[in-house]
């Protein structure tokens, strides 16, 4: 399957300001890439990538005042696979987790293991380990909060969203992760392309998402709060411990965003 995507992104600024964007497809999913064109800025400034300490591509730029476009377009290959589901995979006691996964056990600025421990036990303690949990606390998030591009707010956290029982999809990822990493289940936030492919098409398509991965039996396993069924056409931009590693866009002073469009779009769909 191949698969179209891009972007346009405007941002406005009152005087020159200093950017860092995550809008490169993840270095994992860099071999998919068939074609591309290269990322262009308008007005033409200069900017290199360089690599986080989580493994995202990040692009830093001076954005000069008035502000700046970026847009890019690529043709990636999808193995077409809908997201893995293992009803075998068994947590991983936390003595035989690799280094670089216990930082995923972690509270962090959007996920306060410490507001939801004492709930998280009392939800999910009684039902059985490894996947059955974790599902029992994807269906839990699902149903607690209700999805609307209206109730989007950057400051939301996991605990928050769980009491106002709303959100968009940086939310439901958010309390999923919290929940796992209280019952000792490492878990961490991803964003990336996920188009309208495989599902009936969405009136209101935002094909920039955020998800979740959640690690068992000694890897990572995706998970989608907010759809709570696989999907296909997944293109990972960038992964960390919650949403303040990751946003697509970064400035060191005020901006505000003038144009956000994005397309994912499957090419050669029909019958072979």
């Amino acid at each position: 399957m191949k698969i179209n995507l891009g972007y346009e992104i405007s941002i406005s600024c009152p005087q020159p300001t200093e950017v860092i964007t995550l809008l490169e497809i993840n270095k994992d999913r860099q071999g998919d890439i068939i074609s591309q064109d290269a990322v262009q800025l308008a007005p033409d400034v200069d900017s290199h990538v360089y690599l986080d300490v989580f493994g995202n591509l990040c692009r830093r730029l001076t954005a000069p005042a008035g502000g700046v476009t970026l847009s890019y377009n690529a043709l990636v290959n999808d193995d077409g696979k809908p997201d893995e589901i293992d009803e075998t995979a068994r947590e991983t006691p936390i003595h035989d987790l690799p280094d670089d996964v216990i930082l995923y056990l972690l509270g962090s600025r959007y996920c306060e293991t410490d507001e939801l421990m004492e709930l998280a036990w009392r939800l999910f303690g009684p039902v059985a380990p490894s996947w059955p949990r974790v599902k029992a606390i994807f269906n839990y998030v699902h149903d607690r909060l209700t999805f609307g591009y209206g109730h989007a707010r950057a400051t939301r956290t996991a605990a928050q969203a769980h009491e106002e029982q709303v959100g968009v999809c940086r939310d439901f990822a958010h309390l999923a992760i919290a929940f796992c990493r209280c019952m000792n289940i490492p878990a961490r936030y991803v964003n990336g392309y996920l188009g309208d492919i495989g599902v009936p098409a969405d009136p209101a398509p935002m094909d920039f998402s955020a998800w979740t991965e959640v690690y068992l039996d000694g890897k990572w396993y995706t998970l989608d709060a907010r759809h709570n069924r696989p999907r296909i056409g997944r293109v990972v931009i960038a992964r960390g411990r919650d949403a303040t590693d990751v946003p697509l866009l970064h400035t060191f002073g005020p901006h505000q965003l003038t144009t956000f469009r994005v397309w994912t779009d499957e090419l050669d769909a029909g019958p072979s």
